[in-house]
């Protein structure tokens, strides 16, 4: 909601906006930041909504018994999803939708940031907040630039991704999160056919498989693609490759992010933009903000934070960890209680088989952002079943009880979704042992 709020903000229309998280959290950096953006922030009483407004726009998880919602249709305005929204502004523009079920925010962020480096002025709405866009005075998930681009991060979290019409597409991979596999298939074959023009492929992911249309531009790391990465080097916090005889460095580690970086190479090198342009660029991109993040690296202690919370994205930052340290306590916190419901099973695998024998792994109680939701789940659930594959593993409800336990580990990983307090805790982590 933030990104859109900032990107027509920055177009130059007045935004109004509330959220349930300022209402408990008033020194919230965000609400700052939004402020500082010309964006009027109202409570959530419904008095900030009035006849004047054009339409307003809803979080898919606002409940419709809310007083904005209630006071919004008794006024007789215009109510939008922010997916319904989203998909109205993608037919102003040749939008570029990147979708998958892990890497969208870092591929989108990544995208724009090529894009506006190599002086194609895109615009930019994105679900994570890139760290070269961000300033004092904006939180750096979007763009409003000078031209017919836009780049938006397609989540099929909610179905309507179905909506979307883009020029191109971006499809990373297919793996379980927030629906049933089937489900999200169904949902990705419907955005490609969707699509205008080019499907930029994971030649690697075996669920596409089947997909196979003459727009469909591959990448890959392992299968033959039209954009394969060759002679990679992992290091801790890097990665180098070559692609068409030329030499990478890419500033981010892990498999995963080179994925995320081939799928950009070929979409701008398909859009004509010359490969070496992209090799001279692409290791000036930082990341987003909660994606491997370091706040701590001073030779003896380590302290990450992440946005990893499906199976798939916690497997592959513990992959990537491998690489770097043995003898890490990772503190997770799951994100709902349906989320964990429907990957209880996966959760659990990821956590058995990637675990290393001096390694930890901390649970904390699952988080609730509000709203109606059956509470039939818990860290503990997970906890029993992990623990009896052999693995090292607690739950503790409390944050201050793990502050008062750090240094009996140098590596610490702190990651989850949706709760911005998990990076003010990685952080706290870093001081304390920095004392």
């Amino acid at each position: 909601m933030s990104a859109i709020a900032c990107f027509m903000a920055d177009r130059g229309y007045i935004v109004t906006g509330s959220d349930r998280s300022f209402e408990a959290n008033p020194k919230h950096p965000l609400y700052q930041i939004l402020k500082s953006d010309g964006i009027t922030i109202t409570p959530q009483d419904g008095k900030g909504i009035d006849s004047s407004f054009d339409f307003v726009v809803f979080s898919t998880a606002v409940e419709h018994d809310r007083p904005e919602f209630i006071k919004a249709k008794t006024l007789g305005l215009a109510i939008k999803t922010r997916p319904e929204y989203l998909a109205e502004l993608t037919s102003e523009f040749k939008t570029i939708a990147v979708s998958g079920t892990s890497g969208k925010s870092t591929t989108a962020g990544m995208l724009a940031f090529l894009m506006q480096r190599l002086g194609m002025k895109p615009n930019f709405i994105g679900g994570g907040r890139v760290k070269q866009f961000k300033t004092d005075k904006h939180p750096g998930n979007s763009l409003a630039g000078d031209s017919n681009i836009l780049i938006i991060e397609a989540c099929e979290s909610d179905g309507t991704i179905i909506k979307y019409k883009p020029e191109h597409l971006i499809l990373l991979n297919l793996h379980l999160d927030h629906n049933p596999l089937n489900v999200t298939a169904d949902m990705f074959k419907t955005v490609i056919n969707n699509t205008k023009e080019m499907v930029v492929i994971n030649a690697d992911d075996q669920k596409f498989k089947n997909i196979t249309t003459k727009k469909t531009v591959t990448f890959s790391i392992d299968s033959p693609s039209r954009y394969r990465a060759t002679d990679i080097s992992y290091k801790p916090f890097s990665t180098d490759f070559s692609l068409n005889n030329l030499r990478f460095t890419l500033s981010l580690p892990g498999k995963y992010n080179l994925y995320n970086a081939l799928s950009c190479i070929a979409m701008l090198s398909e859009m004509g933009i010359p490969v070496k342009d992209i090799a001279n660029t692409i290791h000036e991109f930082q990341g987003i903000e909660r994606r491997f993040d370091i706040h701590l690296n001073n030779g003896k202690y380590l302290v990450i934070d992440d946005y990893a919370h499906n199976p798939h994205k916690i497997s592959s930052l513990m992959k990537t960890m491998k690489n770097i340290k043995k003898g890490i306590c990772y503190i997770f916190q799951p994100h709902g209680f349906g989320p964990t419901r429907l990957m209880k099973k996966e959760y659990i695998e990821a956590f058995s088989q990637n675990l290393d024998d001096y390694d930890h792994l901390i649970l904390l109680p699952i988080f609730y952002a509000g709203g109606t939701s059956t509470k039939d789940i818990s860290s503990q659930d997970l906890t029993d079943e992990i623990k009896a594959n052999g693995k090292s593993v607690e739950v503790i409800e409390e944050r201050e009880t793990i502050l008062k336990m750090l240094r009996r580990w140098d590596t610490y990983v702190v990651f989850g979704a949706r709760d911005e307090t998990l990076s003010y805790f990685a952080k706290t982590i870093a001081k304390t042992l920095k004392r």
